[in-house]
């Protein structure tokens, strides 16, 4: 018997016990209870009356739907600033392309609150206002590294053959960035989306921080209620929000194509 163990810890089967083990205390067992909670009352029968609650109140479903555009615009903006910037360092011809790349990485070292209140400071210091501006500003810095990097790494993995042969065909650079490139790295796009949508729409120290919580998301919305004790409705709430981030990760997969991406 003891040597049946000894040989089972030195196979390679038993390096997969501590990953196992912290799955199940840090993630199957919280979303267990998460579950139970939402379809359970205070005396822990089941019901359905959280998510009833939920849809009743106009206030909740419109702080949801806020939530939601405010994740998409900020992922819209990402997107939009750090294509350009992935591209310029993939095709940058100077070594000092890794030290960038670092540079953009090295504000994630910091804790987001800390840079969040960083950003209060700047907007103190230059006197301009708390708000929806300062909102999206806050969360497209705290996450657009999330969306340069795995931009810049496909684009760096590109087979640039697919190029040289675009431009052999006759295609001019833009046609060649439409029909080839931009394709191409479609799954770092993917990528780089669903690492910004993800945390963007459940944070919420971002928006108490930078609009003196005078602007509510669907993050803070959960917390009070986990504060003041509302266990079964935050827990409905909660899975909510999962449900959507759920579907929105099945969507981008289905979405993927393979790892070389494609050309049309």
């Amino acid at each position: 018997m003891k040597k049946k163990f000894m040989l089972f810890l030195s196979s390679r089967k038993s390096w997969t016990i501590p990953y196992i083990v912290f799955s199940a205390v840090f993630v199957v067992i919280p979303l267990l209870l998460i579950v139970i909670y939402a379809f359970t009352d205070d005396n822990g029968h089941l019901t359905c009356y959280n998510f009833q609650k939920f849809f009743q109140h106009p206030e909740a479903i419109n702080t949801f739907v806020y939530s939601i555009g405010v994740a998409i615009l900020t992922t819209l903006i990402c997107v939009l600033l750090g294509y350009p910037a992935a591209w310029i360092l993939s095709n940058s011809k100077l070594n000092r392309s890794k030290t960038m790349i670092v540079l953009f990485i090295l504000p994630m070292w910091v804790n987001i609150l800390v840079r969040t209140l960083a950003t209060v400071a700047l907007f103190d210091f230059l006197r301009l206002p708390l708000g929806e501006g300062a909102l999206l500003f806050g969360m497209v810095y705290n996450f657009i590294p999330f969306m340069i990097y795995p931009i810049y790494n496909t684009l760096q993995k590109m087979d640039r053959s697919y190029i040289e042969a675009a431009q052999d065909l006759g295609a001019n650079p833009v046609q060649v960035f439409w029909k080839t490139v931009l394709p191409l790295s479609m799954p770092g796009v993917m990528s780089g989306i669903m690492m910004v949508f993800m945390p963007t729409i459940s944070t919420f120290a971002i928006a108490e921080l930078l609009t003196m919580n005078n602007i509510k998301l669907f993050g803070t919305t959960i917390q009070e209620n986990i504060n003041n004790s509302m266990w079964n409705y935050g827990a409905a709430l909660s899975l909510i929000m999962l449900m959507l981030i759920a579907a929105t990760s099945l969507f981008s997969t289905d979405d993927k194509s393979d790892e070389g991406g494609g050309l049309w």
